[in-house]
């Protein structure tokens, strides 16, 4: 699946896709459950990398956004780890991005392939646009950076529609990665590899192709 990068976007945000087919997607992945409590056990303990959270909230003011008001999901994960909270369990596939998004400090989407519509941009939102979240009424993301295919926005680096949200009859992910420039591309290229590479393991599931941008 091919993703394009707007314009407008092109100096401050980078972006990596991975596609994941055949996955096996069950509701509580017991497989997990050691690792998942290892690396929250490691991300308590390590340093912060403030580094990586910088860069990423100076991406979200760089298309205006008060990161400290709209977080980006990966800061989000570690802030819950840190408190104690843990990873929250979702499912197998989603579990797994959680955990990389985690480790890596950069945001991530993950998208049932079979729910999306269309070719794929990632751009700013416009004004009005809008979608059902995942756990939530509405998000709203006119001004933010936004994944939109034919039929609209369904993603965000902060949060993702109920439309293409990975389920158990989910069998083919779309993995996005989000990541500021300069370094971007190469932040996100590891990212997918570690992904890719985990998704095998816990979810069964055989990387069909990678980009990016």
């Amino acid at each position: 699946m091919d993703l394009t990068l707007a314009p407008e976007l092109g100096d401050v945000l980078a972006v990596g896709v991975l596609r994941v087919d055949g996955t096996r997607v069950v509701a509580h992945e017991a497989s997990l459950d050691a690792p998942l409590a290892e690396a929250e056990r490691r991300l308590r303990d390590a340093p912060d990398r403030s580094e990586t959270v910088a860069a990423v909230r100076q991406l979200y003011r760089a298309v205006g956004l008060d990161p400290t008001k709209t977080r980006p999901s990966s800061e989000a994960l570690l802030r819950r780890i840190r408190k104690g909270e843990g990873l929250p369990r979702i499912n197998g596939v989603v579990d797994v991005g959680n955990w990389c998004s985690a480790e890596t400090q950069l945001p991530f989407g993950l998208y049932d392939v079979d729910r999306i519509e269309g070719p794929v941009e990632v751009r700013v939102g416009r004004a009005g646009e809008e979608y059902a979240g995942i756990g939530k009424d509405v998000v709203h993301v006119a001004g933010r950076i936004t994944l939109a295919d034919r039929v609209g926005p369904f993603g965000n680096p902060t949060s993702d529609s109920a439309r293409t949200r990975v389920s158990e009859t989910t069998a083919r992910v779309l993995v996005v990665v989000y990541a500021p420039r300069p370094g971007g591309v190469a932040a996100v290229a590891r990212a997918l590899t570690l992904t890719a590479t985990r998704l095998e393991q816990f979810t069964g599931g055989t990387e069909a192709g990678r980009q990016v941008i």
